[in-house]
């Protein structure tokens, strides 16, 4: 359950909305050009795996392409998770409770918002050292 703020977006002014929401929407674009470019990858290497047909998983000389395909996965597993957190920044900041900590319902310093524009919680919060009331 989120923690009710008294004011909306944790006091950020409308000039500071709108640039995190550019900042949001930058990082959103940034992040699906990265997922293109992984896709890219990932399908150059299976094209390439099957024209060759050597087997790449023992050779001493360099890495495998399994190895590969799972660093690449790796890499769109976690773009894809940044594009959720960043569509929940974006619904938060719509709702109204964007720049609240999720975990103690304080204010996020804009600093912190501006370096890290999805972060859910305050410094505080995020390193353990803060505990929600009920």
């Amino acid at each position: 359950m989120r923690h009710v703020m008294a004011e909306r977006n944790a006091g950020l002014s409308p000039s500071d909305q709108a640039a995190m929401r550019d900042l949001l929407d930058h990082e959103r674009e940034q992040t699906m050009s990265l997922v293109t470019s992984l896709r890219s990858d990932w399908e150059d290497i299976v094209e390439t795996s099957a024209l060759v047909g050597a087997d790449d998983e023992h050779d001493p000389e360099g890495s495998s392409t399994a190895f590969e395909r799972a660093h690449i996965q790796s890499l769109l597993d976690q773009a894809h998770a940044r594009l959720v957190d960043l569509a929940h920044a974006l619904e938060r900041l719509r709702d109204g409770t964007y720049g609240a900590c999720e975990g103690c319902g304080r204010r996020i310093d804009l600093e912190r918002l501006r370096a890290r524009p999805a972060a859910r919680t305050c410094i505080t919060c995020a390193a353990g050292g803060r505990r929600r009331t009920p």
